[in-house]
């Protein structure tokens, strides 16, 4: 391999979210444990990046700054190439992040008391997206079965039909399950959203991160009635792990939609102004794409050893193999704990700071989520502490 995914980052006292959180947790952390909750990578990142942004900030003003025509033809650029979705450059919208702009879609595009409707278990900020601003949440639970989670079409069918419930919040890849959606799948659900008049707010975030054998289908590009109903949410946040950047590219073909959202932003004052994070999304696009490719490698290696761990040492334990994202969804549901207990048992027992599966919806407790983005070695003492804390269990 070119890059380094082996050298482990101490992240203590740099402001990681999630590793604060840890030590929030357990204060007597011992020495060498890495949380694997929240979603962000513990890689260096790829030299091109630090030397880009070096000379960068060696020659510019890090004054208000907005998007170069250069920086939206790297965007355009990158979405053709890695996902064959020709866009224009006009369609983007740039935000500080994923987040705040389905929070700004669903500000502006329901009224309160609208039923927004998505599919759980799913990513926690979309319950606050709803709820905060006094909309219903309106659930159309996947289907799980061995492990494995299909869409209930007729569910979606009926719920959609409501006229309060114009608007589906949909992740693909889906966090936390992480299937990668069929195009027939997608096809399917596109037909339901056509029939019914239903705007559809698509969380791409993870799209670039997708395990080899499998193959993303941008939702929008099912065909031109569903591009002029979508609203896509995608950035370089995941895929090259510059959340802290606040980037966002929020692609939107329908004009009078784009208008909206925009004009909704700057109601708020939403609008982006960080130079930094322009140029870091504009160069991971134009220069890591190997980069990339050897981490999926590496996420895909990681999640192999984690289910093979199972597999050999604990059967009753199931940790399916995920089609994308870095985020395994491991069934606990054998060890007969409550959702209290097994978060206790992870954080003491296992020294494991996990993202706990009941903050993704009912039907996630007796999950866990594993953040594969680490090195291989990180991976494996965290599985050793786990094997012991289980076999302890047992007794």
């Amino acid at each position: 391999m070119k890059y380094d995914f082996k050298t482990r980052v101490n992240r203590k006292g740099q402001g990681s979210l999630k590793w604060k959180d840890m030590y929030e947790k357990k204060r007597d952390v011992s020495d060498g444990v890495v949380p694997l909750s929240v979603a962000d990578m513990e890689f260096k990142h790829p030299e091109e990046l630090i030397s880009g942004l070096k000379e960068h900030i060696e020659n510019t003003v890090l004054g208000y700054t907005g998007p170069t025509d250069e920086f939206k033809q790297s965007v355009a650029n990158w979405m053709q190439k890695r996902h064959n979705f020709k866009i224009e450059k006009d369609w983007i919208v740039n935000t500080s992040g994923v987040v705040p702009a389905f929070f700004n879609a669903i500000r502006e595009f329901t009224k309160e008391g609208d039923g927004v409707i998505i599919m759980s278990p799913v990513y926690y900020p979309f319950y606050n997206a709803i709820k905060l601003q006094n909309r219903e949440i309106v659930d159309c639970p996947l289907v799980e079965k061995d492990g494995y989670y299909t869409i209930n079409y007729e569910l979606f069918d009926e719920l959609s039909k409501n006229s309060k419930n114009k608007v589906l919040l949909f992740c693909s890849p889906h966090n936390p399950v992480g299937r990668v959606w069929k195009r027939e799948e997608l096809e399917k659900l596109a037909y339901i959203i056509k029939k019914n008049d239903v705007l559809l707010l698509s969380d791409e975030i993870h799209f670039d991160l997708i395990m080899p054998g499998y193959e993303h289908t941008v939702f929008q590009t099912i065909d031109e009635e569903i591009a002029e109903r979508t609203i896509t949410f995608t950035a370089p946040s995941k895929s090259f792990n510059i959340a802290g950047m606040g980037m966002s590219n929020i692609i939107i073909k329908n004009k009078e939609l784009r208008d909206k959202f925009i004009k909704a932003l700057e109601s708020i004052s939403a609008i982006p102004t960080t130079a930094v994070g322009y140029k870091a999304c504009q160069i991971v696009y134009d220069k890591c794409e190997q980069w990339l490719d050897e981490c999926i490698d590496v996420i895909d290696g990681n999640q192999r050893l984690l289910n093979d761990f199972f597999e050999k040492r604990f059967k009753n334990i199931k940790a399916p193999l995920i089609e994308g994202t870095y985020l395994q969804w491991v069934d606990f549901r054998a060890l007969g704990l409550d959702k209290e207990k097994l978060e206790k048992f992870m954080i003491e027992e296992a020294e494991l700071f996990l993202d706990e599966g009941y903050i993704f919806g009912e039907n996630g407790e007796g999950f866990e989520r594993f953040n594969l983005a680490v090195p291989k070695e990180v991976l494996e003492e965290a599985l050793e502490r786990l094997d012991k804390a289980l076999n302890r269990l047992k007794k």
